[in-house]
């Protein structure tokens, strides 16, 4: 096992000698479990050194633990804790135990979770080989981002969205949840707690991430299609921001027309309201093509573009990125400055070469592929359904399902027991009453378990008779 930190602490006007101290405090600690049975203490120089006395205090202390049983000396080898039963070991091992047991084999639909195939691909491994071999450095990552990573999401941009930015306008975060948490604290500056406007229904996570962070949430009732004009036109009072999904609006699916998008920024301006467009899998479109980002259109209100790799690579790396300009950006790049990074610079390097290697754009076009055949798959399974109402398929990685009857809490829990994890629909509404149906996210699994699945969906999803 691993060397053990040693918790001890010496009270050099104790009676009590040094050496009597060291042992006392070991061995409470290795009866209490806080030292583990096997685990190697340090060398009794190096310990010495560390707790500013002789050597010969601590050999004295471990040659009495030795005596007692509780040490156990292999020379060269080190010092270890002896194994006896009269040694405890804490809770959480026995919860380790717990956790290892073997769980049953659930086909998860839950939505957002894309192909785990980067992690098998060559040039992803090529490119960690190359963020490594990269001269090694001891300073911290910039607290905007690597120059290289900010310069690979601008071209990665101007390519898959068209939105012509400099790698100046990007600042890298630890996806989306830390995008929204630094414009929190960036809006906190000037108002103690903001309000922010966004779409019922809509992200929870963006919810409760917001007003954890310090935030006022507000809840807008929109269909698929996002944010109306005359919506916002009504409101009696004005947020400091808005957030959006136009080009997939989440979950329900639709798009917000490029006239809706223009009027949202008119109002901005006029009101000197920010902005937050969430472009969290635009590259991925299967019917039709996408319109241009809220942030590549003219005007004069501030936008700023949430993107992230957790769909178009993994939610594991916790890595996207925000667009920003004008004064709201320089006030983000103050903040996050003040904040520094929470991305390791050995992952922002790694997709950097992955990016301007040419293996995230090759991958894009695979899962598309791959996205596009698991969405046809569902369409054949539910869509003939009159009963049912399949939407949200133009793009992304999921699938809504409505339905009058049954209760969709009650098939999920049903589906669960049958091995099929989905998530309700209603989970996604705040402040309005929800529409019965299932949240389908199909990135994730293979044609064969989604049509097991599917299968099983459809059989617990009928009608009364």
């Amino acid at each position: 096992m691993s060397e053990a930190e040693l918790p001890i602490e010496l009270d050099r006007h104790s009676p009590s000698p040094l050496a009597a101290q060291v042992a006392s405090q070991l061995r409470a600690a290795i009866l209490s479990g806080v030292l583990q049975p096997n685990h190697t203490l340090p060398a009794t120089r190096r310990l010495a050194m560390e707790l500013g006395i002789s050597r010969g205090v601590i050999v004295r202390a471990f040659e009495q633990l030795s005596g007692e049983g509780f040490l156990v000396s292999n020379g060269a080898g080190g010092t270890r804790v002896a194994v006896r039963p009269d040694i405890n070991s804490r809770p959480h091992e026995n919860r380790r135990e717990i956790r290892a047991s073997p769980r049953p084999d659930v086909i998860d639909l839950t939505p957002g979770r894309p192909s785990g195939s980067p992690f098998q691909d060559r040039q992803w491994r090529s490119a960690w080989k190359s963020a490594i071999a990269d001269q090694g450095n001891v300073q911290l990552p910039p607290a905007l981002g690597t120059s290289a990573l900010r310069e690979a999401v601008a071209d990665h941009l101007a390519v898959s969205r068209g939105l012509v930015v400099d790698a100046d306008d990007i600042i890298i975060t630890g996806g989306t949840s830390d995008a929204l948490q630094l414009v929190v604290a960036m809006l906190r500056n000037r108002a103690p707690q903001p309000r922010i406007l966004m779409e019922d229904p809509g992200y929870p996570t963006a919810r409760r991430v917001m007003t954890a962070a310090g935030a006022h949430m507000v809840t807008v009732p929109v269909d698929e299609n996002g944010l109306k004009s005359s919506q916002l036109a009504a409101l009696r009072d004005i947020p400091d921001a808005v957030l959006v999904t136009p080009s997939h609006q989440y979950p329900l699916g639709g798009r917000m027309a490029v006239q809706e998008r223009l009027e949202l920024l008119k109002w901005a301006e006029q009101h000197g309201v920010l902005v937050l467009e969430d472009d969290y899998d635009s590259e991925f479109r299967h019917s039709r093509m996408p319109l241009p980002a809220v942030a590549s259109l003219p005007g004069g209100a501030e936008v700023v573009l949430l993107g992230t790799f957790s769909k178009n690579l993994s939610p594991w790396l916790r890595c996207g990125y925000l667009v920003v300009r004008g004064d709201a950006g320089q006030r983000l790049k103050a903040t996050r400055q003040a904040l520094d990074t929470p991305v390791a610079g050995v992952l922002q390097s790694a997709i950097a070469h992955y990016i301007q290697e040419g293996g995230l754009a090759r991958h894009i076009t695979r899962a598309r592929r791959e996205y596009g055949h698991r969405r046809s798959l569902l369409i054949d399974r539910l869509g003939s359904r009159r009963d049912l109402e399949v939407s949200a398929l133009d793009g992304g990685l999921h699938a809504v399902v409505r339905f009058h009857h049954p209760d969709a809490t009650d098939v999920a829990a049903r589906a669960l027991e049958q091995g099929v994890r989905v998530i309700p629909l209603a989970g996604y509404y705040a402040d309005r009453t929800p529409e019965n149906g299932l949240v389908l996210g199909y990135g994730a699994v293979t044609d064969l378990r989604l049509a097991k699945a599917l299968g099983i969906l459809s059989d617990l999803i009928r009608p009364p008779m």
